[in-house]
């Protein structure tokens, strides 16, 4: 944490906002998934059987991981390019790390 600017890691802004169309695309993509979510927890709720409640965060996981790639690519085509094309090469061990952590 930045402690002279009073910023975190957690609170960074992109340089380049989302278009209006990724952006509507990712919160319904994430409604979604809250949606899938909430639907899990009725099923536990409910004391649904183990299998059915799975498939359905098996569902919930993909969709998540997809909302992951998305992000990420726009990652990698804005802010990393930016980053590089301003001379930041380190910005590509950050991808890197980035990459490693979505892909498990």
């Amino acid at each position: 944490m930045d402690r002279t600017k009073g910023s975190c890691e957690c609170a960074r802004h992109k340089n380049t906002p989302r278009s209006e169309q990724m952006q509507r695309d990712l919160q319904k993509r994430l409604n979604r998934v809250i949606g899938q979510l909430s639907g899990v927890k009725a099923m536990i709720d409910d004391n649904r059987y183990c299998g059915d409640v799975l498939v359905q965060l098996s569902a919930a996981d993909s969709a998540l991981k997809g909302i992951e790639r998305i992000v990420l690519q726009n990652h990698l085509q804005t802010c990393v390019v930016e980053k590089i094309q301003a001379g930041d090469t380190e910005v590509i061990d950050e991808a890197m790390d980035l990459i490693r952590r979505v892909a498990k």
